[in-house]
């Protein structure tokens, strides 16, 4: 059996960030070097399972799904490899068992069946909570020591499944997809593959289960109810290398519930239109490592999820003790994403050496009330960006919400947010260590947007360089940290805006020469908002302040 010790130092080279399993108090002595649980990676004797021998045909006609599982019973029973040798292999659903090493050869396709009767309603989870979908087309449950390796590719036929917006295709495209069959919503918007997928998505909370609901209730909107194409529930010890997996109906790899994950090699894409195709879904799992992976898809890239709201409080399993490092995300709606589902919390992070290039948000943290849930302690050390078409580096608190900043006219129009009782339904953000992260191109640098009674808490944001429209915009948060942070933004009245936020350090912040304003600070509740180091001269105007802030909120000094 082999195990990888993870430590801290030697994998993110010159980082000092301290590390505290399940603090709850601000990290500790920055001079701490401490080490993760062991990741153990599964093991497998050598006899090995050629599809081919239990009736496999690489013809794209013959469709093989009972080849595969009598090669994969078969395999289990002694532990093993099953082979898939070069070649196109039609399938239906592919389940996995204990002890196998499912094998895909260079040059072998996996290619799952367009016919959605192939794959059976049954009872799972979707974003979060228990709910009826269709079966996923590689799935594994209860299981332990399994693995898929190898060079080859596995593609989900996922427009066969996937709704499609006019919005995202050019006029030509959309006429042909229009062409090709299928029905259009009532506005002629929307392209849906079946009239039972346009059924769907007209239902209240579509395949959400209910008390007295069963699997059969959700029959007459099956085709709607899209699956994730790899789906791990409660397994331990799995290995993914090496492999493409692509085109996927829904969430493309999905572990939950899942310990000691290791994720090498591999490549997730799906087209950019495809809604909810995450690449990387890691849900109420502990102990793992993503490493050297590429993802370019229609949705989140790298996402941290724990489930949603009072079940995913319910359950209360974090997401905790996980390397991602050396990766590439192309297209996605964020990089390194944590929630919205993140009911049971999150923890225990560390993120580095990574590239988004032209995802929609980079460092995206997002959650909302009613979630409840706790992140905390996630460490972020090298991270580059280009063509960021929102946010570089983003925290909040009101996500699907009406957004509560006016992104035109002046940024005294923010409005004010009412605060709420607390309650189990309060999320929290605390202890982040963002570093060396440079971003050439975005429509803000950093957005940090918490709640008035919970602020976004304890942020460090160290060593970047962020080219952008907008520069900072801080709403709502306590005890964070900018030092030798660059903000060249084209817009730049102002430059830094800070409102309602207490115990905001700034130091040595750069921006471009000539800017209208540095520095401006409104609401009644922000206090000891601090400009340190900064030279203040290269703005026309340094600091302005609102009528609900006195003049000694904010002080300017240099060290």
């Amino acid at each position: 059996m082999k195990q990888l010790t993870v430590c801290l130092f030697a994998l993110i080279a010159s980082s000092t960030l301290a590390f505290r399993p399940a603090a709850a108090k601000p990290v500790a002595s920055a001079s701490a070097v401490p080490d993760l649980p062991k990741v153990v990676e599964p093991s497998f004797s050598k006899d090995t399972f050629n599809i081919v021998k239990y009736g496999a045909v690489a013809d794209g006609q013959t469709l093989n799904t009972e080849a595969f599982r009598k090669a994969i019973e078969a395999c289990s029973q002694k532990g093993g490899v099953v082979l898939v040798p070069r070649g196109l292999w039609l399938t239906g659903p592919i389940e996995l068992k204990n002890n196998v090493n499912l094998h895909v050869k260079r040059g072998a396709l996996v290619q799952f069946s367009n016919k959605l009767s192939d794959f059976k309603l049954i009872k799972t989870n979707w974003e979060g909570v228990d709910a009826v979908r269709n079966q996923s087309p590689i799935s594994g449950y209860d299981l332990q020591n399994i693995a898929i390796t190898g060079e080859g590719t596995f593609d989900g036929a996922g427009d066969a499944w996937r709704m499609v917006k006019k919005e995202k295709l050019s006029e030509g495209q959309w006429q042909k997809l229009v062409k090709s069959g299928g029905v259009l919503d009532a506005k002629g918007t929307t392209w849906y593959p079946t009239a039972q997928s346009l059924k769907g998505s007209t239902t209240s909370k579509p395949g959400i289960l209910q008390p007295g609901k069963d699997v059969a209730d959700f029959a007459d909107i099956k085709d709607f109810l899209r699956p994730n194409m790899l789906s791990l529930q409660r397994c331990k010890k799995v290995l993914l290398e090496d492999f493409t997996i692509q085109n996927s109906p829904a969430w493309t790899i999905h572990p939950l519930l899942c310990e000691d994950i290791t994720l090498r090699n591999v490549t997730a894409r799906n087209p950019w239109y495809g809604q909810n195709t995450d690449a990387l879904d890691l849900e109420s799992c502990r102990n793992g490592i993503v490493d050297n992976c590429t993802f370019d898809v229609g949705d989140d890239g790298i996402c941290i999820k724990s489930g949603r709201d009072e079940q995913g409080r319910k359950r209360g399993v974090p997401t905790e003790n996980f390397i991602i490092r050396d990766t590439k995300v192309y297209h996605a709606h964020g990089g390194f994403v944590i929630g919205s589902e993140m009911s049971g919390g999150a923890r225990n992070l560390y993120v580095s050496n990574c590239t988004f290039i032209g995802t929609d948000v980079g460092l995206r943290f997002k959650t909302a009330r009613g979630r409840g849930g706790v992140v905390e302690n996630i460490f972020v050390d090298g991270v580059d960006m280009t063509d960021i078409a929102g946010e570089a580096i983003l925290f909040d608190m009101y996500y699907a919400a009406k957004d509560p900043v006016q992104v035109n006219g002046e940024a005294f129009s923010i409005p004010e947010i009412k605060a709420e009782p607390l309650g189990e339904g309060t999320p929290v953000f605390r202890n982040f260590r963002i570093k060396n992260v440079t971003c050439k191109g975005a429509a803000t640098g950093i957005l940090v947007r918490g709640l008035p009674e919970m602020n976004v808490k304890d942020i460090e944001i160290e060593n970047a360089v962020l080219e952008s429209k907008r520069g900072l915009v801080c709403q709502e948060g306590s005890g964070i940290s900018f030092k030798n942070v660059a903000l060249f933004s084209t817009e730049t009245k102002p430059v830094l805006e800070v409102q309602n936020s207490q115990n905001i350090t700034l130091d040595n912040i750069r921006y471009a020469a000539g800017a209208d304003l540095l520095l401006r600070v409104t609401g009644d509740r922000s206090k000891a908002v601090k400009l340190v180091n900064t030279n203040t001269k290269s703005a026309k105007k340094d600091v302005e302040v609102g009528q609900k802030v006195a003049k000694k909120v904010v002080t300017i000094s240099q060290r």
